[in-house]
């Protein structure tokens, strides 16, 4: 099957981006002045992720809040006009399905933004479990872009019509920027300050290139993404969670209402009761060589797990990971054992996030 491109494609390939695939698209991993200088635009300045790929689905409805809040863990049914909330939805098991943003545009109209790999799950879970609420695919018809880092708002302000200091963490707002109506978000995935900004296709190739020319914010791509999520704390969705580890072993807790009725909540409330055998967990180990995905972690008495995500972050000077590790090991200053390509290295079990950012 042929990958899908966004319609950001041929401006990554005209920037000199190697692509490689990504949960079905052919994405950017890196551009020519690699991923160190990727990372360090986003943390010390401004850098600009493709994120297209991502589904956008609108719910609308007079019960599209309540239908969103039997699916959603978190309260977004309560959701101010204007606003923005992260939440999971889970099976009946309390496994993770997704991890999702669902904004409210209006009283009666939400925008839900889901991974792109669970595109296809998500959309057939929502128009069985959503009934009564027209449900649009608004993903092909758009594109996605991701401006981020402590220089975002200079970087937007000019193009927008609206006071970007007046739009707080996750709000959305209705804007014109470089003269194309549009959605603008203050979310993120890399634990800085920063915008998520829905224009139609066919505006985009035109957005992304003013950004880059007249604004000066660096394209970014995938590996540079991934670290600075990782340091961030924040989890992958099909790498650090899945439809087998529940949101209370996630340690997303703080995401979860147990006092409402969602899809998964009699399972989750049983484990809450109950506790959790395992729960991710922070990892750091020195030097430059990193844990992997797939490398395999033994706690002292040998219990065993795997490293989820991991990579060696340019900020701390050090390697960081993730793994689910048993409930008596996740307390700070434990020490466990990884197998980092045949030779075993000490890890020490830490507090999520790795990384303090600015957040704005």
């Amino acid at each position: 099957m042929a990958l899908l491109r966004t319609p950001l494609f041929e401006s990554h390939v005209a920037l000199g981006a190697r692509i490689v695939e990504f949960g079905g698209w052919d994405m950017p991993v890196q551009y020519s002045n690699g991923v160190l200088a990727e990372h360090s635009a986003v943390r010390q300045g401004v850098g600009m992720f493709d994120v297209s790929h991502m589904g956008r689905i609108r719910l609308t409805g007079e019960n599209a809040g309540g239908a969103l809040d039997r699916v959603v863990t978190s309260n977004v049914g309560a959701l101010r006009v204007g606003r923005a909330r992260y939440g999971l939805i889970c099976n009946e098991s309390g496994g993770i399905l997704d991890d999702v943003v669902v904004m409210r545009l209006a009283d009666d109209e939400f925008l839900m933004v889901c991974n792109a790999a669970s595109w296809d799950r998500i959309t057939d879970w929502l128009g069985r479990h959503c009934e009564g609420v027209s449900i649009g695919h608004e993903r092909d018809e758009t594109s996605m872009m991701a401006v981020q880092g402590p220089g975002a708002v200079e970087a937007l302000q000019a193009l927008v019509d609206i006071e970007l200091g007046d739009v707080g963490r996750f709000a959305c707002r209705a804007v014109t920027v470089a003269g194309t109506s549009g959605l603008l978000s203050r979310t993120g995935y890399t634990g800085e300050d920063g915008f998520e900004v829905i224009v139609p296709a066919g505006e985009a190739a035109r957005l992304w290139q003013t950004l880059v020319d007249e604004r000066g914010v660096a394209p970014c791509g995938l590996a540079a993404r991934d670290v600075l999520r990782l340091e961030a704390g924040l989890m992958l969705y099909g790498q650090d969670m899945d439809d087998t580890v529940t949101p209370l072993e996630a340690g997303l807790d703080r995401f979860v209402n147990l006092d409402k009725d969602f899809l998964g909540v009699g399972a989750l409330r049983a484990q809450a009761e109950q506790g959790v055998e395992r729960r991710i967990t922070g990892l750091t180990v020195e030097g430059r060589s990193a844990p992997r995905h797939g490398y395999t972690v033994r706690t002292a008495d040998g219990r065993g797990s795997v490293v989820t995500s991991g990579a060696y972050s340019p900020v701390l000077g050090y390697g960081v990971a993730l793994a689910y590790l048993p409930i008596d090991v996740t307390e700070p200053g434990n020490v466990v054992d990884v197998d980092i390509r045949g030779r075993t290295v000490q890890a020490t079990t830490v507090p999520l996030p790795f990384l303090q950012a600015n957040r704005g």
